[in-house]
């Protein structure tokens, strides 16, 4: 490999590294609905079944029955409680709409067998982000502000509140097989999707879809392996 091949490699490997430490300090809060405390989330009056509103709120309860688990709590079954709150939470997230629509045009110069390793390198590389908040207790708390409906599409408006910030943090949730997932994050008026997008289109811009995928790659290597989630 010459110079210049090792040096645009080490220039995108540290493009995407800076462009994720911004999306990871982001999503961390936004994914903390797992470190909240429930008395504004369920304090709310009733909502109907099969709301986008009651999706969320139903993903958060099942895992916090994952997390007061004490059983699950031993060190021994460490790995055992990290996998199922990945399930739970994958159950609820649109991996493969999030990755389409992060990846932007490039998708469509795609085959199906390219599709399916972005979509799973994708898919670790926001499970590495927020898996790391599984351990992080604090005083956050959620309140749901507000679901907008629009044909098989929804928003969910909250705001998550600590004794050292306040964050808006909405989830755009698209209807599929009569259930709703989460597509995109929006955190302080900052999409993921919108960030994800700009970064591995510079990556592509600047070197190659190759090479942000090899980068994908080695990023996602360094993690270990997760259960798969389903995704119909």
């Amino acid at each position: 490999m010459c110079v210049g091949d090792a040096t645009g490699r080490r220039s995108a490997h540290r493009l995407l590294r800076e462009g994720s430490e911004m999306i990871r300090h982001a999503l961390r809060h936004a994914l903390s609905g797992i470190g909240v405390i429930m008395v504004l989330a369920w304090g709310l009056a009733p909502l109907a079944a099969g709301t986008a509103t009651a999706a969320i709120k139903g993903t958060i309860k099942q895992m916090f029955v994952i997390l007061n688990d004490e059983e699950l709590k031993t060190p021994g079954r460490a790995e055992e409680r990290r996998q199922q709150l990945e399930k739970v939470i994958g159950n609820r997230i649109a991996y493969d709409e999030m990755a389409k629509r992060s990846l932007g045009p490039q998708w469509t110069q795609l085959n199906e067998e390219e599709r399916q390793e972005f979509i799973r390198l994708y898919a670790q590389l926001l499970r590495d982000t927020y898996s790391s908040r599984f351990d992080r207790y604090s005083d956050e708390k959620v309140e749901f502000l507000k679901e907008t409906l629009q044909g098989d599409y929804a928003e969910v408006r909250t705001r998550l509140t600590s004794s050292k910030f306040s964050l808006d943090v909405d989830y755009r949730m698209l209807q599929r097989a009569g259930d709703w997932r989460v597509y995109d994050i929006v955190v302080d008026g900052i999409s993921l999707v919108h960030s994800y997008r700009e970064q591995f289109t510079k990556i592509i811009r600047t070197y190659s879809y190759e090479e942000l995928v090899e980068k994908l790659r080695q990023k996602t290597g360094e993690i270990k392996p997760f259960s798969e989630a389903a995704n119909p």
